[in-house]
């Protein structure tokens, strides 16, 4: 969900770098005058571009730092059941089974041992790793522990606090502690629109999660408005304390749809929509 020196990481994060969307989604912004985005279009090399890409310089980062620390042997997802690479017809089609009744700090958790199971916690995780928790030091400390395995979540939360720095929050138009400053709404939310099992075997699987993102700032003066990106995540779960815990994970874009012509929205009309409209727990 989400989100170069900024980071932490040195040169391994311009802000020339590849846009967070990859420089596929157009924005059509309304030309009007007195709306805060109607002077905020983004250049091909914006500073905004760079500062969302460092989200997925971070998330593969964290993917390969818990990747390594996977180990070997039967740890890892086994071998699919011979049905080939292509997912079956009916993996789009939605079964029909309830969302989990239980939560662990507001996280569904308690997800079935099957595919089913998986395929429900690797987007309820993406909903979660992508929202503005992950921008408070308190909460993200918090999701790395309750969503990643105990060695996982160890060897995160160093990077993660370094590329969560101070001086990127301030570029996020952000202060220390994560929160928008007065009359503007910071948005960070993931849609997971689908998910496929990949492997799956009784201790783990890997599972992808094609999504919608949504990332900016919404208030007035705003320079970064509420932009849209299409990516894929895909997690390596392992079934551990009775549910299932991500080993790995690693983001691509797309598959990204033909941008249509809908009217963007102003910087109060995304404001209040994001108020409104809370999110789902997602089950297969």
């Amino acid at each position: 969900m989400s989100l170069g020196d900024e980071h932490g990481f040195g040169d391994s994060a311009r802000a020339d770098d590849e846009y967070y969307d990859g420089g596929r989604t157009r924005t059509r912004l309304p030309d009007r005058p007195g709306d805060p985005y109607g002077g905020a279009r983004r250049s091909s090399r914006s500073s905004s571009r760079g500062l969302i890409t460092v989200v997925a310089v971070v998330v593969l980062l964290i993917g390969a730092i818990a990747f390594a620390n996977r180990g070997g042997g039967d740890g890892g997802p086994a071998a699919s059941d011979g049905a080939g690479d292509k997912p079956k017809a009916a993996a789009t089609a939605a079964t029909g089974r309830k969302p989990v009744t239980t939560k662990t700090a507001g996280i569904p958790s308690g997800f079935p041992h099957d595919e089913q199971g998986a395929q429900s916690a690797a987007a309820n995780y993406a909903v979660a790793l992508g929202s503005t928790g992950m921008f408070d030091k308190t909460s993200r400390h918090s999701l790395l522990n309750l969503l990643y395995t105990p060695d996982a979540a160890a060897k995160l939360q160093g990077p993660m606090d370094q590329a969560y720095s101070t001086g990127f929050l301030a570029k996020m138009g952000l202060d220390a502690n994560g929160k928008a400053p007065s009359g503007s709404t910071f948005v960070s939310r993931v849609t997971p629109l689908g998910t496929t099992v990949q492997q799956y075997g009784d201790s783990a699987a890997r599972v992808a999660v094609w999504y919608v993102g949504l990332i900016g700032m919404s208030g007035e003066g705003s320079t970064d408005p509420v932009t849209a990106s299409w990516k894929t995540w895909t997690f390596d779960l392992q079934w551990a304390g009775n549910d299932w815990k991500i080993v790995a994970d690693s983001q691509k874009d797309g598959p990204a749809p033909v941008p249509g012509d809908d009217r963007a929205a102003t910087s109060d009309e995304i404001s209040k929509a994001t108020e409104e409209y809370g999110g789902f727990t997602y089950a297969r």
